[in-house]
């Protein structure tokens, strides 16, 4: 069982960057999947979900306008779309798989598969 976030990096104020996740060894549409983040000294922040149907999709209140997520099962894979970053997302990102209909709760919940982040640094 695998889960890979990728496409971090450093990103000017107000830019946009594109993350992924990808998935393996296990039966990726019969989950949902969250979007966390850990900023240096802070703890883990719930960002977004997105259930097993792309159509249920949930933000939280820090990133909403500014973030999009999707998905794609044949590609076994999320996306998240950020926008309009700010120096305040700067932390590392995750990704985690948890039950099929994702939603607010997803914010405390321990997901069954977590992903090696990836750094997102906003900075000019």
């Amino acid at each position: 069982v695998q889960l890979q976030a990728s496409g971090g990096g450093l990103v000017q104020p107000g830019g946009p960057l594109r993350l992924s996740c990808a998935a393996s060894g296990f039966t990726f549409s019969y989950f949902g999947v969250g979007w966390f983040r850990q900023a240096p000294g802070k703890g883990r922040e719930w960002l977004s979900c997105v259930g097993n149907s792309e159509g249920n999709t949930y933000y939280a209140d820090s990133v909403r306008g500014r973030f999009a997520v999707s998905r794609d099962n044949a590609k076994n894979t999320v996306t998240l779309h950020m926008s309009n970053l700010e120096v305040e997302d700067t932390a590392v990102y995750y990704c985690g798989a948890g039950p099929a209909s994702c939603g607010y709760y997803y914010r405390d919940y321990n997901m069954d598969y977590w992903g090696k982040g990836t750094q997102v640094t906003v900075s000019s």
